[in-house]
């Protein structure tokens, strides 16, 4: 018999989610979002069964419910919820970046015998929507359950049932452990990325060829202040306390790095530039985490008529994705470098040997 499935929210994230759901469960999926066209787009993808449902009725009828929406949106949805009479057994989640105010806005769902466990799948892509979406986008990405202190450890295992055609790699923890770990890995990061672009904008106004020198290096290292200022200002909002601190120790920091500037001394300087070094050698380089990874793979060209085309079309007839393609230097009759960017690391690699094969030469950055 199928199961009721309600997915609030038919982007990219919420509809990875729901393919995965179906891979492993006889489901019938109820697709809900503000934007009528995108929940369309999902129905003709075959992604979710219908759209048309009334949300409190979709809610009643639900035997598991996925809220893929931004977190204050989430909030509501939840106290929208807390009002409803629901299935008992229902199980209810969400794929949210932050987690103790969620929490918070459940408690009154628990009042009514549903259960809530926060939710957050650490992985992602640089595209969005319903057409990007796969089942397999969160395969070995940590994804992260924040049960109440109350919850019954068997609804937390029903939870992992329902979310195991992920093959993600569940964490179990707290809600304030949760919001802490994302602000040092992501949250925090967003920050900074974000200055350093207004920083540097601050700057360009007077010096013209800061933008053409900012295409480079920096544009790489602060990709993620693309992100999505509406998503972000919640985010923040939500945890704002733990960015608090977190932005105090950073300033203490950067006071420890104008000492070793003002200083000067070659010693400390490179004690200090070697301790990063080695930190950042030491992570994981295959795992996905907080932030979504960028799996690149640069190709030397010769700027001549029909070599990107060329790439591009090696690639399609071995069925490789592309999800980006950027030129960072080409000039007439010099070698230029053409950067790919893919879904996932089997893609990259495939790619890799793809283009070998045909006397390209490429390289990957860690």
């Amino acid at each position: 018999m199928k199961r009721t499935v309600l997915l609030v929210g038919t982007g990219l994230i919420g509809c990875s989610v729901a393919l995965a759901i179906r891979q492993e469960h006889d489901v019938h999926i109820i697709g809900h979002d503000v934007n009528e066209e995108h929940c369309g787009l999902a129905k003709s993808l075959g992604i979710i069964d219908e759209n048309e449902v009334p949300l409190e009725e979709a809610a009643q009828l639900a035997d598991f419910i996925l809220l893929a929406a931004p977190v204050q949106e989430t909030e509501a949805l939840l106290r929208r919820f807390a009002g409803c009479t629901l299935k008992e057994h229902v199980i209810i989640t969400d794929v949210g970046s932050t987690k103790s105010q969620i929490m918070e806005a459940a408690a009154g769902l628990a009042e009514q015998g549903a259960t809530f466990i926060g939710g957050h799948p650490m992985a992602g892509s640089h595209k969005t929507g319903a057409g990007s979406a796969k089942a397999h986008l969160f395969e070995n990405a940590f994804y992260i359950l924040t049960p109440a202190p109350y919850t019954a450890p068997e609804r937390v295992g029903q939870l992992q049932d329902w979310l195991k055609g992920t093959k993600a790699r569940f964490l179990v923890m707290d809600a304030a452990q949760h919001d802490f770990l994302t602000g040092v890995v992501s949250h925090f990061p967003h920050l900074i990325a974000a200055s350093l672009v207004r920083h540097m904008h601050g700057y360009s106004q007077q010096h013209e060829l800061l933008t053409g020198l900012a295409a480079g290096g920096f544009r790489d290292i602060t990709r993620i202040a693309s992100s999505s200022p509406l998503m972000w200002r919640d985010i923040v909002s939500h945890n704002q306390g733990n960015l608090l601190e977190l932005l105090d120790d950073w300033m203490e920091e950067m006071q420890e790095v104008r000492r070793l500037v003002a200083e000067g001394s070659p010693d400390e300087l490179y004690g200090y530039f070697h301790g990063a070094k080695q930190f950042r050698d030491s992570l994981p380089i295959r795992t996905k985490g907080a932030i979504p990874s960028f799996y690149d793979l640069y190709v030397d060209v010769l700027d001549r008529a029909g070599v990107i085309s060329h790439i591009t079309t090696l690639l399609a007839k071995e069925n490789i994705s592309i999800t980006n393609i950027r030129i960072i230097e080409a000039r007439e009759d010099v070698f230029g470098v053409l950067r790919l960017s893919f879904q996932t690391e089997e893609d990259r690699l495939q790619a890799k040997r793809c283009l070998e094969q045909h006397s390209y030469e490429t390289y990957i950055t860690m």
